[in-house]
């Protein structure tokens, strides 16, 4: 008994060329990726003016500020990993890693700033 398999000659259009439904999702995942990237550059730049700016209230006023350090802390370590969760959850490992790493390096200022 012998099997015999039919070949389909494929075009070079056949491979090439991508569907509609394929662009459509090229453009949604775009749409995407600008719209995270936006959404990141928003919160990197409250999270560094507003770390600066409690730093700052701290700095100025002598005394007990335990509220600005630890809204300082606070901050410092919630924003970055918002950035990086809203990375990793968008399917951009580099970005949501990149947030991961100063998240952790931010640990130890806010301990800093909560112990002084």
């Amino acid at each position: 008994m012998t099997i015999e398999i039919e070949r389909i000659a494929l075009r070079r259009t056949d491979v090439t060329v991508p569907s509609v439904e394929e662009e459509q999702a090229d453009r949604r995942r775009a749409a995407i990726r600008g719209e995270v990237r936006l959404k990141v550059t928003a919160l990197t730049l409250a999270w560094a003016v507003s770390v600066a700016m409690l730093l700052g209230w701290r700095l100025a006023n002598k005394g007990s500020n335990d509220g600005s350090n630890a809204a300082a802390a606070l901050v410092g370590i919630v924003l970055p990993f918002v950035c990086a969760v809203l990375g990793t959850r968008h399917r951009m490992p580099a970005l949501g890693g990149t947030y991961v790493v100063i998240t952790l390096l931010m640990v130890l200022p806010a301990i800093w700033l909560l112990q002084s």
